[in-house]
């Protein structure tokens, strides 16, 4: 949505930014920070040390209300949200009637409502989506009036435990409400980059607020949509549009985990969403035709989204989705949808990379190993 005949959206810390010398690109819409002045390698490093303050306020934030709200949204996700206990979080998938993904999302249960985070990109359609599937049986309220902050790293919870100490009895994939310099928010031990993290739901008047009183913690440093990219990459993360999308399945995008076995086949409440069918079917026969898999490579030549995959004999079995340096690892990491036969762990293939063969191998997922806090 770079096309400037239509003005780019900003977030509420969009004056901070330009004061901290951020390097604004247009994203999903909005006008977003990609770097600030030490740069994506050094912002990514600094995220798996320390503590990165991340403004996602461009993702769209939803309340599902009402007793029906859990049963309701079931019809639109092949996962459980009926048993998910309050304050529990789970990572969830919108679906059409091929079993390919519109978007995927996060839900929480808090004690009268579903707080839902969908992508910035998809964020008008999916409103319209469950407002049109779903608005019978629940209110679907957009919260434009919120903000939403990430931060990430090992050292997150040291500085967000200085405004409140209470966010450490948080444990990944759970949330509450909390006051942060004195401000009502909403926070989840979740994130984006395979660290230890907070993403926090603040009203958009009083997130610069907090953005201060975060960014004055010593292990604190803004980060931009570049690094985000390349810490979500290490952690083997889909980014919707490039390594998930409308022609993909949950089971081609080795994201099967998150169906729980009471939504498959036989189980208590099976089927029941957009594309059951397809994707029980391919459930049921072990797998797909292609496979997301993870990509490394020994060689210093970056491989990047778009570049063909082949066997040794040189005929094509995939394509790359993401791929760029791996900063922490220094090696060349990637997403890729090959051929299941060519999926397993261990295979050799090659990327071309202006037509010059680049080895890789396929490995297991994530190239970093995630640190995310489980109690």
């Amino acid at each position: 949505m770079s096309d400037h005949a239509t003005p780019l959206l900003t977030t509420p810390l969009h004056a901070l930014h330009i004061e901290l010398g951020a390097k604004m690109v247009p994203f999903g819409g909005y006008d977003m920070p990609v770097q600030y002045a030490t740069g994506i390698l050094a912002e990514h490093r600094h995220t798996r040390a320390a503590a990165g303050l991340f403004d996602v306020s461009h993702m769209g934030q939803v309340l599902l209300k009402g007793a029906d709200a859990a049963a309701a949204l079931e019809t639109l996700v092949p996962v459980d949200i009926v048993d998910l206990a309050p304050f529990k979080q789970r990572y969830a998938l919108f679906t059409n009637a091929q079993g390919g993904i519109l978007d995927d999302l996060m839900v929480t249960r808090r004690a009268d409502d579903l707080f839902v985070v969908v992508n910035a990109a998809c964020k008008a359609q999916d409103i319209a989506h469950l407002q049109q599937h779903l608005g019978g049986r629940c209110t679907v309220q957009p919260l434009p009036e919120q903000a939403l902050l990430a931060l990430q790293g090992p050292q997150a919870v040291t500085a967000l435990a200085r405004l409140n100490p209470e966010v450490q009895k948080l444990v990944f994939m759970t949330g509450g409400h909390f006051a942060l310099d004195g401000i009502d928010c909403f926070v989840t031990r979740s994130g984006y980059t395979g660290e230890d993290g907070f993403e926090i739901s603040v009203p958009a008047a009083q997130a610069e607020q907090l953005a201060r009183a975060l960014l004055a913690q010593p292990e604190v440093k803004p980060i931009g949509l570049g690094a985000r990219d390349t810490l979500r990459l290490e952690a083997g993360l889909c980014l919707y549009g490039h390594d998930i999308d409308t022609e993909t399945t949950p089971v081609e995008g080795a994201l099967t985990w998150a169906i729980q076995k009471v939504r498959r086949a036989g189980g208590a409440r099976a089927g029941g969403y957009p594309g059951a069918e397809v994707i029980d079917a391919q459930l049921a026969q072990g797998g797909a035709s292609r496979k997301r898999v993870g990509l490394i490579s020994t060689e210093r030549m970056p491989v990047r989204e778009g570049a063909q995959v082949v066997n040794a004999a040189g005929e094509a079995i995939g394509r790359v989705t993401s791929g760029s340096l791996g900063p922490s690892i220094n090696q060349p990491v990637a997403l890729a949808y090959v051929d299941a036969a060519h999926a397993a762990l261990g295979t050799g293939v090659f990327a071309l990379v202006r037509d010059k063969r680049v080895a890789m191998t396929v490995t297991a997922l994530p190239f970093v190993p995630n640190r995310y806090h489980r109690g």
